[in-house]
């Protein structure tokens, strides 16, 4: 059984120093050199596998941390991977927020509009304040109903892993949510399409539903595109204004988290859970990418880098994820991602309809 990735955090320091200094870098470069090849080998294997009859609908990053947890309990993650693996799931996870910044433009809001933003903003909102509410009334714990709440209500694994750099969750719990955004935003990238006619539901308003309500950002291509190009590309904005609520949220979470840690009498400050400067990166980077055009090759590099790294995340994810752990958790955080995707589906539906 593999510990926490916590565990492996505060171990870092310890291992890789020597005496009072810190490590030369060649040394530190060698003990994290394994675990970083790994999620790498295992996150290219997942753009591959992307190639098979099938398995093209899905985000490399949904691919890679599911065959991280395949190796993990199949073969098992070998130990001198660990600091490595860490460093993926940690280190190499900030600095693909931080770029997923140059994907996103505030011109993109504007081409929204104000009834777009409002009904994008109210869904997000209400989807994770309910996903939270039922999570306590199923007997959730809270870190992986807050996990399937992001997940749900802004952008798939991608919100998940972001939202655990402040929740601070177990590797299974993370998992977990994972699999719940996965497996119900792939139900909404079937279903959507077949349903515009009999919701009479024009391109503009179906894009908005998509956007506003399916989980990953490749689903809501998937399914938007299917009723035309109109309702495909508004769809694709519509969620990317969306993915652009992912630092407020994340930074909120942050200030909740260390209000808990202090009132709940944890002690020292290095207890309480950090603020994610990295989201002020993000933001940063949203801003430069408004102001400066990045030539088309150049952000497509970015876009495939950051797509990358981020699978590289959810590989070391996998790579510390027990099968043993995710069933011990039973069936009530599905049935909390099944409740938060049917609410989120109606909500955003019923705001579609009463403002277009």
């Amino acid at each position: 059984m593999a510990a926490s990735s916590h565990d492996f955090v505060a171990d870092a320091p310890v291992s890789l120093s020597h005496g009072r200094g810190a490590a030369p870098a060649q040394s530190v470069i060698s003990t994290l050199l394994p675990g970083l090849a790994l999620s790498a080998a295992i996150a290219a294997g997942a753009f591959g596998l992307r190639q098979l009859p099938g398995l093209g609908m899905f985000s490399p990053m949904i691919v890679a941390i599911v065959a991280g947890m395949a190796f993990h309990n199949v073969v098992g993650t070998p130990a001198r991977a660990k600091p490595g693996v860490t460093f993926s799931m940690r280190r190499l996870l900030r600095v693909a927020i931080i770029l997923l910044g140059l994907q996103l433009t505030a011109s993109q809001i504007v081409e929204v509009g104000a009834r777009g933003l409002a009904v994008i903003a109210l869904s997000l909102t209400g989807t994770f304040l309910f996903t939270v509410w039922m999570g306590r009334l199923l007997g959730v714990d809270r870190k992986l109903a807050e996990l399937i709440a992001a997940g749900t209500s802004i952008c798939g694994a991608s919100a998940v892993i972001a939202t655990n750099t402040v929740t601070r969750a177990h590797d299974e719990d993370v998992a977990y949510a994972v699999a719940c955004v996965t497996v119900f935003g792939s139900i909404a990238m079937f279903a959507y399409p077949m349903l515009p006619a009999l919701l009479h539901l024009d391109a503009h308003a179906f894009g908005l539903w998509s956007g506003a309500s399916i989980h990953e950002i490749a689903q809501v291509i998937a399914a938007a595109f299917q009723d035309g190009q109109q309702a495909g590309e508004f769809g694709t904005i519509a969620k990317l204004a969306r993915v652009m609520l992912l630092a407020p949220v994340v930074l909120s979470l942050g200030v909740l988290a260390t209000r808990r840690a202090r009132h709940g009498g944890h002690g020292s400050a290095s207890a309480q859970p950090p603020l994610p400067w990295f989201v002020f990166g993000f933001i940063a980077l949203v801003g430069v990418n408004s102001i400066i055009t990045v030539p088309a090759e150049a952000k497509t590099v970015i876009v495939t880098a950051t797509t990358f790294l981020l699978s590289m995340a959810l590989a070391a994810m996998g790579l510390e994820t027990d099968f043993a752990k995710l069933k011990a958790k039973g069936l009530r955080p599905l049935a909390l991602g099944l409740a938060a995707f049917l609410f989120i589906a109606g909500f955003s539906l019923a705001l579609v309809k009463l403002t277009t």
